[in-house]
């Protein structure tokens, strides 16, 4: 058994590095990746603001390139960083925080901001955040500045559009910093789980709708984290915790459908996170699974300069909430290149961006 896990571990990273590259230096498949979602995708745009939720200093961003923090919630690349090398990107898609003008904006923004939600006022305990709604307004102000860039009309421009890949991770803050905080927040006393679910994918149907090719990231195993965890006092993931976020799953992959029905000339599909998370971490490696590499604060966040764990390709959480760079390494291979015909509905990233709209 100790050497089919290894050999398996080892399956996973010559492919990762593989794809890697030979992705990288090359034509990238798609001409643009913009990126919607909160912390787990939040490369740098909640750093100027007035929140508890950023991390623009160490030891976040110790395994990044440099060594620096970015503003990253992880210890080095997030998912959609590795996602951008297999789309053959030479560099990270940057925050809109700093690079939202210039002739770079064509190559795609990230838009995501930590503790942000479907709804506007999830995340508000932590302080200001940047919710879906105006993560799409500044994509609008986007738009409107590539066509400038490429002296298109509006009409060339949203076909320029078409042919990029967004990706959307949105609703996990609509859990653990909105419903299932009762004392700050009364969604818990307006809603059964089953309500809230179809409030929230009610309100994302109308959101989402920006462009040809999206990937809509289901929510993951939030009951799992050493959060969810330590807060019960038990070794076990909180049950109804992991059953409202399959909730919040089911009724978006029956949103996926609806809109391949109704939109012909688009296509959306369903990254399935919490099925990434259901297997046995232990197969590929790891050996911590319910305890994060850093020392955290009351947020769960590392304390600031804080010394971390040393061997962090063995643990699967950063700090209390956020994965470490070698989970986001195997979760981005597989919403690539699905290894399991579950990981991705109805296909995945690599024949998804090879679909042509124009």
């Amino acid at each position: 058994m100790a050497n089919e896990t290894l050999e398996w571990f080892m399956v996973i990273v010559v492919l990762v590095v593989s794809i890697s590259q030979s992705c990288v230096h090359g034509t990238p498949q798609v001409p643009c990746f913009f990126i919607f979602g909160d912390s787990l995708a939040d490369n740098g745009n909640n750093n100027p603001l007035a929140t508890l939720a950023k991390v623009n200093y160490s030891p976040y961003g110790i395994d990044y390139p440099g060594g620096l923090p970015t503003g990253r919630f992880t210890n080095g690349k997030t998912t959609v960083d590795i996602l951008a090398q297999f789309l053959g990107f030479e560099n990270p898609i940057p925050p809109f925080a700093t690079s939202s003008r210039g002739p770079n904006i064509v190559k795609g923004l990230n838009y995501a901001s930590g503790a942000a939600g479907i709804r506007a006022e999830t995340g508000s305990n932590l302080g200001d955040h940047i919710c879906l709604d105006q993560q799409l307004l500044n994509h609008q102000a986007t738009i409107f500045r590539i066509g400038s860039i490429l002296r298109t009309n509006r009409l060339q421009t949203l076909q320029y559009m078409k042919r990029c890949l967004y990706t959307v991770g949105m609703g996990n803050n609509d859990y653990i910093n909105n419903y299932f905080m009762p004392q700050l927040y009364p969604t818990s006393r307006q809603y059964t789980p089953e309500q809230y679910a179809e409030v929230l994918i009610s309100q994302y149907s109308r959101q989402i709708l920006v462009t040809r090719k999206v990937a809509l990231i289901g929510l993951g195993l939030i009951g799992c984290t050493p959060d969810a965890i330590s807060k019960t006092n038990r070794t076990a993931c909180v049950d109804e915790l992991n059953s409202a976020a399959q909730l919040f799953n089911q009724k978006l992959v029956s949103l996926v459908d609806q809109l391949n029905t109704n939109l012909t000339d688009a296509k959306f599909i369903f990254v399935n996170s919490t099925g990434m998370s259901t297997g046995d971490p232990t197969s590929v490696g790891f050996k911590v699974l319910s305890v994060g590499c850093c020392p955290v604060n009351s947020i769960g966040q590392c304390v600031h300069s804080g010394t971390p764990c040393q061997n962090r390709n063995e643990y699967v959480f950063w700090d209390s909430f956020h994965p470490t760079e070698a989970l986001n390494r195997i979760t981005a291979f597989r919403t690539y290149t699905s290894i399991d015909p579950t990981d991705n509905y109805p296909m995945d990233i690599s024949h998804l961006v090879q679909l042509d709209y124009l």
